[in-house]
């Protein structure tokens, strides 16, 4: 086995994680993009291939408010706007997609602040 980037690391992990997760109409997927600088969080319905609600920490909402888009307050602030616009179209329940990231961090920051604000996985 040849050495891989972290990069790849994460695809392979997210390749992996997909064969079992699938968002449905009823239960749509919770996926989580983490770059260096950003946050990013979308509903997906896979069925429809349609993303039903998303929130960054690029939007103008938290822009201000924030200090840096690549930190844990960043993520805490992305899941409970996301969560927010989930519970404004009537999505209660979701499949968590780390998206390949391990479950630490700033992706757990996103996902405990979603369910704080009342989304269920």
């Amino acid at each position: 086995m040849s050495p891989s980037s972290r990069k790849q690391q994460t695809q392979r992990r997210h390749r992996r994680l997909r064969r079992h997760l699938e968002g449905t109409p009823e239960r749509p997927r919770l996926a989580v993009y983490r770059s260096n600088e950003h946050i990013y969080a979308q509903v997906i319905d896979d069925a429809a291939q349609h993303t039903l609600a998303a929130a960054s920490s690029l939007d103008k909402d938290l822009r201000t408010g924030l200090n840096s888009g690549s930190n844990c307050d960043a993520s805490i602030a992305v899941g409970q706007l996301v969560a927010k616009r989930a519970l404004a179209k009537g999505i209660q329940q979701v499949v968590f997609d780390r998206g390949g990231n391990l479950y630490h961090g700033r992706v757990k920051a996103l996902a405990e602040a979603a369910r704080e604000a009342g989304l269920k996985f």
